[in-house]
């Protein structure tokens, strides 16, 4: 007859080493890393960061342990970093040290632990290289992009103006309108905002993102092992991608059919190219997964990134009417209401300048950055950190960091403009992280945002059917993405 007080005991026993143990080794690790709350065995601190929310969790704790601390995620141990002069100095003047993707469970599950986001050490180099040079071939950040983007523009034009005043939410046709442009450059195609295939996939697209940065992908992302056999939405969130991966792979077969070495006419097709040169050489990273990881990657980036900024911005518009009344006026001045608005027009423009800085300031659309890891040991604000401990520059702490932005928790001006009311740099605009792995399209978004706000603007008054007061901008969703609310807007023709 089992003897259920000794099996009891036996239990206790076996938990209570299993804890001590656990507690030792915790110790041990930690006893030279930065200060952190105590984890819990296999849970971590994920207690602690759902109380009141990841990224407020991640800014408050900053309050307790100062801005360099380590978190548990799950069993991984994160060191998190907090603030302008912290994050400065691990991704700009420290930045070889802190340049490893580190460990992204939900992308590595995408791209296969595969493509630019997450290669590391020489093939990332060879790769990152390569993308570079080849999206500056195809116009990115030169004055030859720029005639794709005001063809774009004109399209949301048009689009906008058959909604005849009726009211409208403009989000999935200004994700349709920035993967546009993204896809000229890769695929070396373009989507009618009609396209209802195409359409869904933004939708699934945006509806990935809204997963992922929920609860539930918080879950998967602190523990992949045990999640990926749970169910729950977090399933959802890979099938509503599935739809996107396919249309890569069938643009890259069909690229393989026709292509010409001696015309390239996109990335993939010079990818291509550039994997028959490097057959021979194993360890380079020029092959079908890659491609695949990588184009993948810039898709999401181009759709979703972007348009996510647009749409922050539109909402920001029709709160602060009066700022659009300047932004007409400008814009009557220096360009007119019949001319297509040209990049050059920027350096004449300081006020519609400093309104998309402060748009992708506080819309902060990546608050958590993407974390990195550490490419050796390293001593840092007084502690030991070793080589390939995962690393999170959390970029919210950043574009709100008050020794930088005057009114960091409101939306103003003056940290874009001066005394004169021209256009002013500020240190802690970092939207688009810094260093060697700062965003490889930033240039291209900067003159993306310009010409269709300043086309939107020049043919448009954008009204909200409430009045501007009662307007919510808050995020639905806070994690890897800040998720705009839905809203519709009436687009009125200014004649």
């Amino acid at each position: 007859m089992i003897d259920l007080r000794s099996v009891t005991a036996g239990l206790v026993g076996l938990v209570t080493i299993s804890f001590v143990l656990f507690y030792v080794q915790y110790v041990w690790r930690r006893r030279k890393m930065p200060p952190g709350p105590f984890p819990l065995p296999i849970l971590g601190n994920f207690l602690q960061l759902q109380s009141e929310g990841l990224v407020p969790s991640l800014v408050k704790m900053a309050k307790r342990f100062g801005p360099v601390y380590t978190l548990h995620f799950g069993s991984r141990p994160t060191v998190i970093v907090v603030g302008y002069q912290a994050v400065k100095e691990a991704l700009v003047d420290l930045g070889d040290i802190f340049l490893d993707r580190g460990v992204i469970p939900v992308f590595e599950h995408f791209y296969n632990n595969s493509g630019l986001t997450l290669l590391n050490g020489e093939n990332w180099k060879q790769l990152r290289q390569f993308s570079l040079l080849t999206l500056k071939d195809f116009g990115m950040g030169k004055k030859s992009i720029e005639e794709p983007l005001q063809v774009e523009a004109q399209h949301l034009v048009h689009y906008f103006r058959s909604s005849n005043r009726q009211p409208i939410n403009p989000s999935t046709t200004l994700s349709c309108a920035s993967s546009n442009i993204i896809a000229r450059v890769l695929v070396g195609v373009r989507y009618d905002y009609t396209d209802e295939k195409w359409m869904k996939i933004l939708q699934d697209l945006r509806d990935s993102f809204q997963i992922i940065s929920s609860t539930w992908g918080q879950l998967f992302d602190m523990f992949p092992k045990i999640m990926i056999y749970l169910p729950g939405p977090h399933k959802r969130m890979f099938h509503l991608l599935q739809d996107l991966k396919e249309v890569v792979k069938e643009s890259v077969r069909n690229h393989q059919e026709v292509l010409d070495p001696a015309n390239p006419r996109d990335f993939i097709d010079c990818f291509l190219i550039r994997m028959k040169q490097e057959k021979l050489d194993a360890k380079a990273p020029f092959d079908m997964t890659n491609l695949i990881a990588t184009v993948f990657d810039m898709f999401i980036a181009g759709a979703e990134s972007t348009s996510v900024t647009l749409n922050f911005g539109v909402l920001h518009l029709i709160k602060y009417p009066e700022i659009q009344g300047k932004l007409h006026e400008e814009i009557d001045q220096v360009i007119g209401r019949e001319r297509e608005p040209s990049v050059d027009d920027r350096n004449q423009m300081p006020y519609m300048n400093a309104v998309i800085h402060e748009i992708q300031r506080v819309s902060d659309i990546l608050p958590m950055g993407c974390i990195r890891s550490t490419t050796r040991d390293v001593t840092f604000h007084g502690y030991s950190i070793p080589k390939g401990t995962d690393v999170l520059p959390v970029l919210t702490t950043v574009l709100r960091d008050p020794s930088q932005f005057e009114t960091p928790e409101e939306f103003n001006l003056k940290h874009f403009l001066d005394e004169n009311e021209k256009f002013k740099k500020n240190n802690g605009f970092m939207p688009f992280a810094a260093g060697k792995r700062a965003c490889i399209g930033e240039s291209l978004v900067r003159m993306q945002l310009f010409i269709f706000f300043t086309t939107i603007l020049q043919k448009f008054t954008l009204k909200s059917l409430v009045d501007p007061k009662d307007i919510d901008i808050s995020p639905t969703e806070s994690g890897i993405e800040n998720i705009p609310p839905a809203h519709k807007m009436i687009f009125i023709p200014r004649e």
